[in-house]
C-alpha cells in the first residue's frame, strides 16, 4: 500500500466524520470545531456510536481518554465498549457521556498541592479539536479520544488545557491586529507548530547491560569513545540497512496515525537521528508530538533497538533538542510571520515582529523556564545547543530594517537576495537568500516563522507553546489597546513600532551564541541567563507571571504555584534516581571489576617478580598505582554519595532540596564518574562490566 493509501487510516479525521454522521450532526460538531462551544447530547450520542462502529471494524475492543498529565508523557485507562450481560449475551456501546467525560483518578497524578491526597476525584474532557484515532498495540487496538484533564475543583493538572486557552487568547488578540488593517474576512487566527524531533538509537541487548540507561535514559558513566563526531561523517550520512529498516516501518505507524512524518537523516552525533513532520496546528500537534515519541520507543523494539529521547544520553557528543516552529495565520490564508517582498514597508509584518520582540524581551525569563528540564541542563550551553540566554535571531535582511527603524524612526529600504553562482556551467544560478540562518539562536526567524530551538528532545512541546502564545498574546493585546484608539492609524502604528523596537532591541543577536563573548555581552545587556533548571522555576511565580496568566486565564496563582512545586519535585525525584544508579552501578560493577584487575596486576607484578627478580615490573607497578588511587576517589565519592544523598533527601522544603540536589549532590556525582571513566580507560575490556561509548554508539 502506498502512502495515499494509509495516510491517517486510524484517524476518525473530519472525512471519515463527514462520511459516517448525519449531515445535520456533523454541521453542529463541525461549528463547535471550528468556533467553539458545546454539542448536544444527542448529538454527542451519534458521534460516539459512529467512532465506535468505526473504530470496532478496525479491531477495536477498548476505548480510553488520552490525556496528558504533569508527567511529561501521555496516560490512558482502558475500558471495553461491552455493556453489562443480560441473559448470557451483551453488546457493543459507547455513550455521548461517556465519549464526552471521563473520572481518572487524579489524586495519583503531579498536582503540585492543588489536591490532596485523600481527594481523587478528576475529570477527562473531550477534546472536539484533535481527532481520535485507534492505536494497535500489543494489548489490542484501543480508541484513543484526546481529552483535557482537570480537578474536581477546575484547575488544570494537564498540558492541553492551557494550551487549548493560549490559542483562543492569540487568536482573540491577533485577530484585533489584522482588524487595524483592515481584515475583516479572517474570523480566527490559528497557532501553528513544526516540531523537530532528534533521538538516538542504541542496540538492545547492549542498553539492557547498562542500569544508568534503563533507569534514567542516560549514560551517567562513559569514557570517550576513540572516535565521537570529529569527522562530521554522521550528518547526513548514509543511512545504515538497521537503521533504515526501523525508519521505514516508523513512517507507516506514522502515516497511519495522520502524523505527516517527511524528513529523516542521520544527525551530529553517532547512532543520533532526527524526524520532522509537516506544520500542523498546535494542538494536534503536540498530540502528534506525544504519539511520535511513543512510536519510535514502540517500533525500535520491534527491531532490537532502543530509541532514547533523552536530551544527553552520552557526554562529548551533542545532545538531542526539540525544534518547535511556531507561526501564526489566518483563517483565511495569510501567514502573520511572513515579511512579504518589501519588509521595511509591510506595516502589519512589522507590528507583528516588534511585538514579538517585546514579548521575548519582558518575558525571556518565562520562556526559558517552559524550554526547562532535567536532562536539558546536559545540553544547553555545551557549545552544542542553544545557550541558557533567550535571544532572537533576526538575520541580516530584518536586523538592518529594525536598525533603521530604531535610528530613524522608519525604514526606507532592506537588503534584497541575489543569485549565487557555484562557477559549475552545468549547474544554474541558485536564488540566495537575503540573510543566513544561525543554528546557535535559541529563538530564530527562518523566513516566516520563528524556531524555538531550546527545547529538549524528551519534553512535551504544549508548555513552551503555552507560554509563547500567551507572551505573544498580551503584546497584541497592548497594541491594539493603544492603536485602536489612534486618530491617524498609520502615523501612529509607525511611532508605535518604533518605539518597541527601540525598547527591546537588545534582544536581538545575529552573532555566535555558542561564544563566551555573547555570555559576557548578555550580561551587559541586562538578559537573563538561567543556567540550570532549578534557576528557571521562580519565574513562574513572580508577580509578572501571576499578571500575565491571570490575565488572559490561562492559569491561576495557584495554578502556576503548583506547577512550580512539580518542577522542583521532579527535579530532585530525577537526580536522586540518577544518584541511586550511580551507587549501584559503582558498588556492584565498577569498583568490584577494578578490584579484580587490581588483583590480576598483583598476581602478575609478583609472578614476573619471583620468575625474573631483576626483571622490570615498574609499568604494572604504575597501572596498580593508578588504579588504586582512583579506586580510592571512587570509594570515596561513592560514600560521599550516599551520606549527602540521606541528608538531601531528609529535607521538607521542595524548593531547598532541589537546589541542594543541583549544588550538592551533582558535583559528587560529577566526581564518582570522573573516577570511574579514568579506570575505563585502564582495565581490560574483558573485565569491563559494561558496555562502552563505542559499543553503544558504533554497534547499532
Amino acid at each position: 500500500m502506498g502512502i495515499a493509501d494509509i495516510f491517517g487510516s486510524n484517524v476518525f479525521s473530519e472525512n471519515v466524520m463527514r462520511e459516517r454522521l448525519p449531515k445535520k450532526v456533523f454541521a453542529e460538531v463541525k461549528y463547535a470545531m471550528d468556533n467553539g462551544g458545546r454539542i448536544s447530547m444527542e448529538t454527542a450520542d451519534v458521534v460516539a456510536a459512529a467512532m465506535k462502529d468505526w473504530a470496532v471494524e478496525k479491531g477495536a475492543t477498548h476505548y480510553t481518554h488520552w490525556f496528558q498529565p504533569l508527567t511529561g508523557i501521555t496516560a490512558e485507562k482502558h475500558d471495553s465498549f461491552i455493556t453489562a450481560p443480560s441473559e448470557g449475551r451483551t453488546i457493543l456501546q459507547l455513550s455521548g457521556k461517556q465519549l464526552i467525560m471521563g473520572e481518572p483518578d487524579a489524586s495519583s497524578f503531579p498536582s503540585g498541592g492543588l489536591r490532596s491526597t485523600h481527594y481523587a476525584r478528576g475529570y477527562t474532557a473531550w477534546d472536539m479539536t484533535s481527532p481520535a484515532f485507534v492505536k494497535e498495540k500489543s494489548a489490542g487496538v484501543i480508541l484513543c479520544i484526546p481529552t483535557v484533564f482537570v480537578s474536581y475543583t477546575g484547575e488544570a493538572l494537564d498540558q492541553k488545557t492551557p494550551l487549548l486557552k493560549s490559542m483562543a487568547v492569540i487568536s482573540e488578540q491577533a485577530l484585533r491586529i489584522v482588524r487595524l488593517f483592515g481584515n475583516t474576512a479572517a474570523k480566527k487566527v490559528t497557532s501553528f507548530l513544526g516540531p523537530e524531533q532528534e533521538y538516538f538509537l542504541v542496540d538492545r541487548e547492549k542498553y539492557l547491560k547498562r542500569r544508568d540507561l534503563i533507569y534514567t535514559g542516560r549514560t551517567l558513566f562513559g569514557a570517550p569513545a576513540p572516535k565521537g563526531q570529529e569527522l562530521e561523517d554522521q550528518y547526513f550520512g548514509v543511512i545504515r540497512e538497521r537503521v533504515g529498516a526501523f525508519m521505514a516501518d516508523l513512517n507507516r505507524e506514522l502515516w497511519k496515525l495522520g502524523i505527516p512524518a517527511t524528513t529523516q537523516h542521520n544527525e551530529v552525533a553517532p547512532a543520533q537521528h532526527e524526524l520532522a513532520p509537516i506544520y500542523t496546528v498546535a494542538n494536534i500537534a503536540v498530540d502528534q508530538n506525544q504519539l511520535t515519541m511513543e512510536t519510535m520507543k514502540r517500533v525500535a523494539t520491534q527491531h532490537g533497538l532502543v530509541c532514547l529521547l533523552h536530551e544527553k544520553p552520552y557526554a562529548g557528543v551533542n545532545g538531542s533538542g526539540k525544534h518547535n516552529n511556531w507561526s501564526l495565520g489566518t483563517d483565511t490564508g495569510e501567514n502573520l510571520l511572513e515579511p512579504g517582498d518589501s519588509p521595511d514597508t509591510n506595516l502589519q509584518f512589522l507590528l507583528v515582529l516588534a511585538c514579538i520582540m517585546q514579548a521575548v524581551d519582558r518575558h525571556a525569563d518565562l520562556l526559558r523556564e517552559s524550554a526547562a528540564n532535567v536532562g536539558n541542563d546536559q545540553r544547553l550551553g555545551a557549545q552544542e545547543a542553544p545557550p541558557a540566554i533567550i535571544s532572537i535571531f533576526l538575520g541580516t535582511q530584518l536586523e538592518d530594517v529594525v536598525d533603521q527603524i530604531v535610528e530613524n524612526g522608519v525604514a526606507t529600504s532592506h537588503l534584497k537576495g541575489s543569485k549565487l553562482d557555484t562557477g559549475v556551467a552545468t549547474v544554474p544560478l541558485l536564488n540566495k537568500d537575503a540573510t543566513d540562518r544561525n543554528r546557535t539562536s535559541p529563538f530564530a526567524f527562518t523566513g516566516n516563522k520563528f524556531e524555538f530551538r531550546m527545547v529538549g528532545s524528551s519534553d512535551s512541546i504544549a508548555n513552551p507553546t503555552t507560554t509563547l502564545n500567551t507572551v505573544v498574546a498580551e503584546a497584541f493585546c497592548e497594541a491594539a489597546d493603544t492603536l485602536e484608539k489612534a486618530a491617524d492609524f498609520e502615523t501612529e502604528c509607525k511611532h508605535y513600532i518604533a518605539k518597541l523596537m527601540k525598547e527591546h532591541r537588545r534582544i536581538i543577536f545575529n552573532g555566535n551564541g555558542y561564544s563566551d563573548d555573547w555570555v559576557a555581552e548578555a550580561e551587559r545587556r541586562g538578559l537573563p541567563n538561567l543556567r540550570c533548571m532549578v534557576d528557571t522555576v521562580p519565574a513562574l511565580t513572580t508577580d509578572k507571571a501571576v499578571k500575565l496568566f491571570e490575565k488572559f486565564h490561562i492559569f491561576s496563582r495557584a495554578e502556576l504555584s503548583s506547577r512550580a512545586e512539580i518542577m522542583y519535585e521532579m527535579y530532585s525525584k530525577t537526580v536522586n534516581i540518577e544518584a541511586q544508579t550511580m551507587i549501584h552501578m559503582a558498588g556492584k560493577h565498577y569498583i568490584p571489576a577494578a578490584i579484580n584487575f587490581s588483583a590480576r596486576l598483583g598476581q602478575a607484578i609478583n609472578a614476573v617478580s619471583s620468575a625474573c627478580p631483576d626483571g622490570d615490573v615498574s609499568v604494572q607497578r604504575s597501572l596498580l598505582n593508578d588504579v588504586s588511587r582512583l579506586l580510592h576517589e571512587a570509594q570515596s565519592a561513592k560514600q560521599g554519595l550516599i551520606s549527602e544523598s540521606e541528608r538531601v533527601n531528609a529535607m521538607t522544603d521542595v524548593c531547598a532540596m532541589a537546589r541542594a540536589f543541583h549544588d550538592e549532590i551533582v558535583p559528587v556525582m560529577a566526581r564518582l564518574r570522573s573516577a570511574v571513566d579514568e579506570l575505563e580507560l585502564i582495565v581490560d575490556k574483558d573485565i569491563w562490566p559494561v558496555p562502552t561509548y563505542g559499543d553503544l554508539m558504533f554497534e547499532v
